[in-house]
């Protein structure tokens, strides 16, 4: 459901949660991201930082700066300065992520999750049969198709949520329950419509069915990629997965633990949501690919 005016509500004495609509939308997103692009600009005496979420925006102020009422209206009139989704033009990073699908650590976690906690299906081969597609080489067809749309970071320091910019790749699988105890590093998995890449190895509850090689998050921050951040992405950033063998995932595997990758990310570019959705109104998204 999209609301038809913004919810604001309070998160304490120095957080104002504002909610667009309680869906997974990317409209509502470039909403979100179009508000805290012209904070940014803005520069709001009192603003301390914005984070867009799915179909919200977190707001952390100073109330020692600005009050709750001046601050709930001045983001009203920001918002009504934004007019129509159409309008809005983001900056966007676009990174070419080198992918293994089907590889084995995320065979291995499955099946160790099988053994020890509960049996389940090979988690490819689930995500194919519930979306309707042939077999796990159509998933990773479907999934590689597409460029990602970073919808927020979240759950771990620098851990995106993706929503695919191309309808014809949308699926949707439920999580893990109970969740797993663990995940490799660099995963790539989904949950409801979201795909997500876990930072580190940690616990989760994603479906699985492929693998990175790339750091996403570095606090040693080893790489020029990571200048000024210790997290990789922002929201509003594109990721396209390019497949690739085991043998181009060991040498990417070398060349960033010898500290000699270079990440493969286009600088900057505007991502128009106008020319977007005139561009959805030519495919059909029934269609897979």
């Amino acid at each position: 459901m999209i609301y038809n005016e913004p919810k604001f509500l309070t998160g304490g004495d120095r957080y104002l949660l504002i909610e667009f609509g309680n869906e997974m939308n990317l409209d509502l997103n470039f909403l979100a991201q179009g508000l805290a692009s012209v904070i940014l600009e803005q520069k709001i005496n009192g603003i301390i930082e914005t984070a867009p979420c799915f179909a919200s925006m977190l707001v952390h102020y100073d109330p020692d700066i600005i009050s709750k009422t001046d601050l709930v209206q001045e983001l009203k009139n920001l918002i009504n300065s934004l007019g129509s989704t159409n309008e809005i033009e983001l900056q966007s990073r676009l990174f070419y992520f080198e992918t293994m699908y089907l590889d084995p650590w995320t065979k291995e976690c499955i099946e160790d999750y099988s053994q020890k906690i509960t049996k389940k299906e090979y988690d490819p081969d689930f995500v194919a049969r519930i979306n309707g597609l042939e077999d796990r080489h159509h998933l990773v067809r479907v999934h590689s198709s597409t460029e990602y749309w970073v919808a927020s970071l979240g759950f771990w320091p620098g851990l995106p949520f993706l929503q695919p910019l191309d309808p014809r790749s949308i699926m949707t699988a439920p999580k893990y329950n109970p969740p797993r105890t663990w995940t490799p590093q660099g995963t790539i998995g989904m949950g409801g419509s979201a795909s997500g890449i876990y930072p580190v190895a940690t616990p989760g509850g994603y479906q699985l069915f492929g693998r990175i090689p790339i750091p996403i998050w570095d606090p040693e921050k080893r790489f020029d990629a990571f200048e000024g951040n210790i997290v990789l992405f922002r929201p509003g950033d594109r990721i396209k997965f390019v497949p690739c063998s085991l043998e181009e995932f060991k040498d990417i595997e070398y060349r960033v633990n010898s500290g000699t990758y270079v990440y493969n990310i286009v600088n900057y570019q505007k991502f128009s949501v106008k020319n977007y959705k005139k561009w959805i109104t030519t495919i059909s998204p029934k269609e897979r690919f």
